[in-house]
């Protein structure tokens, strides 16, 4: 029976290999692109053109293809090639102009350029100012919050935090403790339409103030429990009560590593005085000005 011609052995370099599973397991890449990768790696597995066009679906032209694209032009031979077409209305340079100006300038009178805004300065389109945004990452209307710690033992104290999340001592509890204060406390005007068959679950527009109410919460991170209590106020006074209530709950045989911030409430002396007397609370504070 007459015989083709070899096939060249596909032998993948181990950062070829990375590249390829890495492409062949995308969800969001080009479905063209993903099958290429496949077409690849099962011919570096031993398999013959034939077997993979079976397999995937495709034509022994199609597989060939792309496994001579690999030997010449290694994986990024795998993408499609630019093609001709109009050339760009807008040049380089305006573009460089266009990102500084988003970059280094503000409109008069507000507080961030929009596409409509900036279009009409730089006279570029609307839609070609959106297309540059999205290309660099461009976002003048958000703003992500920072703060950087100054304590002087952050990477201390970041490490026993960590140290106690990723191993956590035994026989001990470990509580993340914080306090949610001026939380309103409504009450709706009239009481409330249960869901039914054909209808949602209903409540007024409108509702009562009967004023304000502080919630202390105490994580356990092995067992994701959490202890609760309700306080008009969050002074130490209220504080000391939450732990005691933390003590009722834990049982004796238990220490307990507490993790809070520098609440001045946490560091009260009626607060030292307290886990002075109890050498089973431990506790961990965080860093200053951190999370």
């Amino acid at each position: 029976m007459a015989m083709g011609r070899p096939k060249a052995q596909l032998v993948l370099r181990p950062e070829q290999r990375e590249q390829l599973e890495g492409l062949a397991s995308s969800r969001s890449l080009p479905a063209e692109l993903v099958s290429r990768a496949r077409i690849i790696l099962l011919g570096a597995s031993g398999k013959t053109n034939m077997q993979i066009a079976r397999q995937l679906g495709l034509t022994n032209a199609t597989v060939g293809k792309w496994r001579r694209r690999l030997l010449e032009q290694d994986v990024s031979g795998l993408h499609d090639e630019l093609r001709p077409g109009r050339p760009r209305p807008i040049s380089d340079e305006r573009v460089a102009q266009l990102v500084r100006k988003t970059l280094e300038t503000k409109p008069k009178g507000v507080t961030h350029w929009s596409i409509r805004q900036i279009a009409a300065e730089t006279r570029v389109s609307k839609s070609t100012v959106d297309r540059i945004w999205q290309a660099f990452g461009l976002e003048p209307h958000r703003q992500k919050h920072f703060k950087l710690s100054t304590d002087p033992f952050f990477v201390e104290k970041v490490r026993d935090i960590v140290g106690l999340y990723l191993n956590p001592p035994e026989n001990a509890v470990v509580l993340c403790v914080d306090e949610k204060s001026q939380i309103q406390a409504l009450e709706r005007t009239q009481p409330m339409l249960p869901m039914g068959l054909g209808y949602v679950e209903g409540v007024t527009d409108d509702y009562r103030r009967p004023g304000t109410t502080t919630l202390f919460a105490a994580l356990d991170t092995a067992k994701g429990q959490v202890f609760t209590q309700c306080r008009q106020r969050h002074r130490h006074q209220e504080y000391l009560g939450f732990l005691r209530e933390i003590e009722k709950n834990v049982p004796e045989t238990l220490d307990v590593h507490l993790i809070a911030d520098n609440y001045a409430t946490h560091k009260h002396p009626r607060v030292r005085r307290w886990f002075a007397q109890r050498p089973r609370f431990h506790m961990h504070f965080t860093p200053t000005y951190a999370s």
